[in-house]
């Protein structure tokens, strides 16, 4: 659910937005740290006094995971003391006096999940992952501990009925009602009875949420295929079998090659490898992840988690977890999601068979004795792109450099809003890896510190993100220079070459890039309400919009240039990329659709005794009649956006975003993609406002009217010719 700050705080809500997302998880386990340790940690902690940094970007250097168990510990006791002052002031309640007091609590617990969360998700080990399992019990019962404090929801109260919020102003008064309703969705209306059952229930569903992300990284990480024939590389592009090997020099196998389930790995193996059976094998492992039976299987997890959930939102007077969840979504109920995905679906879907057919024609016409199934889809599928459209992706991954990419991404910021940017080598950092550059506004002005972490580790969760060390926003006076990082899973060049991205990949960074936008573009008074802290189905709109930009002519040739060569990509590439933009976008839409049904499902349950999880996925699957030769973009065991991610009920929303970005960006073709009017519009009305608005009123304003569904269908090719 959306929060207050003071909510976000306490309940481990860092708005991480993107592809692939962690989300608050709670645990049972009480914290155990040895006096010696808590000494030691509290004499040096970095995170008790300023870091004197440029910027106070966090002095990763000398944060030790020793720092964390007492930062987290005094962060709460601060929080906890503030607290207690706005419970015990003698005056009566007031905006300032306990809505502003709340917001502006827990600063230093706002400090150090800054840099916790983001670590645990960007660069975790096993000491990170053993201090969840301890800060998260801390975390919740705080939360608890606020939102069931009857004293305190009693002063919120008063200032929510008091005729006075009227003088407020829009940001204030989105304010107040967000913190009212926060505490009505979290359980301040209830018997004691019922709060000591909900804080049961959160505690219980979060220690399954880690539990559920831990044995999927671990299931992740364990599987390597690892080939000792050359001749199983056949249909690989050199750059592949080069990252390949390089990947088995790393894992011990000098002289062999490994692929792993990570997705810049499998994603050319299935793409491209000519031995059907080994992309079986690599395809059956990817789609078996916490299904195994296995120490790592999330079955049962998922299953209790779904009911947990369904008991909670009936606790809380919600027919199910999804009307819980969507109430405070722009799509607002579940039944509207539903209507969305079946206006959407039929179409999507007849497009999918449609390219079976052909799929299917091409693997006869060759003489094979076999029926297409999902391991082949993705070869099979390139073969089609190339012959129909003479158009091979992998073409594409020498004019889309790293490097070239990012110039791209920043020309294309720069013309639209007029920020520019310079790297900066001396600023901290928490990897090698990661990069870290000044962006400025268009009158000079720092605007914010912007960190890109772009190679695949193992460290590393799988998927793209946006996050923030620390958002923007105002206080006592001043504003925050916000600390913004992108983090993607590219696999790093070989010695001394660049990273090559594909076409989709380079997309990805642009989408990446739209998100960060949003957080270092940001102009709010309060930071609950600063960048990305939207509605879950309204945060992946902007980032959506950004994508447009990849593919237009005038920017692919800024950036879009031979890494050897300099020489810009060509007109005929470029037309291709162009016709072939429509091609599997039944195959796309279908399998992202079916996720998500899935994940409505699972969601929309009401019985609270937890469900076979095989045979309630089998049945989900036939019941929406998705097709065998396509598997949903995340089956149940391996679906963490929903299980160990803040997606519950939401997974909808990148289809929901997406068609608020292809309705805004028929605006910029209107206009000129790069008019100024239309741009200043866009991050007046958008990028700048965060959630100090109702997001919807904030898109008519820019857009003049709804957004209509017609233009996603048509940049799909699934409108009816």
């Amino acid at each position: 659910m959306k929060m207050t700050h003071l909510a976000a705080a306490v309940a481990l809500a860092i708005f991480a937005s993107g592809c692939s997302q962690e989300a608050p998880t709670e645990v049972t386990q009480t914290p155990v740290a040895s006096d010696t340790q808590t000494q030691e940690a509290t004499d040096i902690n970095p995170f008790f006094a300023p870091y004197n940094t440029y910027l106070e970007i966090p002095d990763f250097s000398k944060i030790k995971p020793a720092h964390y168990l007492p930062a987290f510990e005094r962060g709460i006791a601060e929080q906890q003391a503030e607290i207690a002052a706005i419970i015990n002031n003698p005056q009566p309640a007031t905006f300032a006096n306990t809505i502003e007091a709340m917001e502006f609590s827990g600063n230093l617990l706002a400090k150090v999940q800054g840099v916790f969360f983001n670590l645990t998700s960007a660069d975790t080990n096993d000491d990170l992952r053993a201090i969840s399992k301890d800060v998260s019990p801390m975390l919740s019962a705080a939360y608890d501990d606020i939102m069931l404090n009857d004293k305190l929801f009693q002063r919120v109260k008063a200032v929510y009925n008091s005729p006075d919020k009227a003088t407020l102003s829009p940001a204030q008064q989105k304010l107040l009602s967000d913190t009212y309703q926060s505490f009505v969705r979290g359980g301040a209306n209830l018997s004691e009875q019922d709060k000591n059952t909900l804080r049961q229930l959160n505690e219980a569903i979060g220690k399954l949420s880690l539990e559920f992300g831990d044995n999927l990284l671990a299931e992740t990480n364990a599987y390597e295929l690892v080939i000792t024939d050359e001749a199983d590389l056949s249909g690989l592009p050199a750059d592949v079998i080069a990252t390949a090997a390089a990947t088995a020099k790393q894992k011990g196998y000098d002289g062999k090659w490994v692929f792993t389930t990570q997705r810049p790995s499998i994603t050319p193996f299935l793409t491209y490898a000519d031995n059907r059976e080994l992309r079986k094998q690599i395809f059956n492992a990817y789609i078996q992840r916490g299904n195994n039976n296995n120490a790592n299987d999330n079955k049962q997890i998922l299953a209790k988690m779904a009911a947990l959930r369904a008991e909670r939102a009936a606790l809380l007077g919600y027919p199910t977890h999804a009307h819980l969840v969507l109430e405070e979504r722009t799509a607002k109920t579940p039944e509207n999601v539903y209507e969305l995905l079946n206006k959407v679906w039929p179409a999507a879907l007849g497009q999918a068979q449609a390219e079976v057919a052909t799929m299917q024609a091409l693997i006869d016409q060759q003489g094979q004795d076999f029926n297409l199934q999902a391991w082949d889809w993705d070869y099979y599928a390139d073969k089609i792109r190339v012959a129909k459209y003479d158009f091979n992706e992998q073409d594409t991954r020498p004019y889309f450099s790293l490097e070239n990419t990012l110039n791209g991404v920043f020309y294309t910021a720069n013309k639209l809003f007029g920020i520019t940017v310079k790297e900066r080598d001396d600023l901290p950092k928490y990897h090698p890896d990661v990069r870290t550059f000044e962006v400025f506004d268009n009158d000079g002005k720092l605007l914010a510190i912007f960190m890109g972490d772009y190679f695949v580790r193992d460290s590393k969760r799988g998927g793209a993100w946006m996050n923030a060390y620390r958002p923007q926003y105002q206080m006592n006076g001043e504003t925050s220079v916000p600390i913004i990082v992108n983090v993607l899973n590219y696999p790093k060049g070989a010695a001394g070459e660049p990273s090559l991205l594909t076409f989709d990949e380079a997309s990805t960074l642009f989408h990446e890039f739209g998100h960060a936008l949003h957080g270092m573009l940001s102009n709010v008074q309060y930071r609950s309400q600063a960048g990305t802290a939207v509605p879950r189905d309204y945060v992946e709109f902007p980032s959506q919009v950004m994508e447009n930009w990849m593919t237009q002519p005038e920017v692919l040739a800024q950036f879009a240039k031979h890494y050897q060569t300099g020489e810009v990509i060509p007109t005929a590439l470029v037309e291709k990329i162009q016709a072939a933009s429509k091609f599997n976008q039944g195959f796309a839409t279908v399998e992202y659709m079916a996720a998500t049904k899935l994940d409505l499902d699972w969601h929309t349950l009401t019985d609270t005794t937890p469900q076979d999880a095989a045979k309630f996925e089998a049945a989900s699957l036939a019941n929406m009649g998705l097709i065998e030769e396509i598997v949903p973009r995340y089956r149940s065991t391996y679906f963490s956006h929903i299980f160990s991610g803040g997606y519950s009920a939401g997974y909808y929303s990148y289809l929901w975003s997406d068609i608020l970005g292809a309705d805004a960006f028929e605006a910029f073709k209107e206009n000129g993609i790069f008019d100024p009017k239309t741009a200043k519009a866009f991050r007046d009305n958008i990028l700048s406002q965060g959630g100090s608005a109702d997001p919807m009123a904030l898109y008519q304003q820019f857009r003049g009217k709804e957004a209509g569904i017609e233009p996603l269908l048509r940049s799909r090719g699934l409108l009816a010719k």
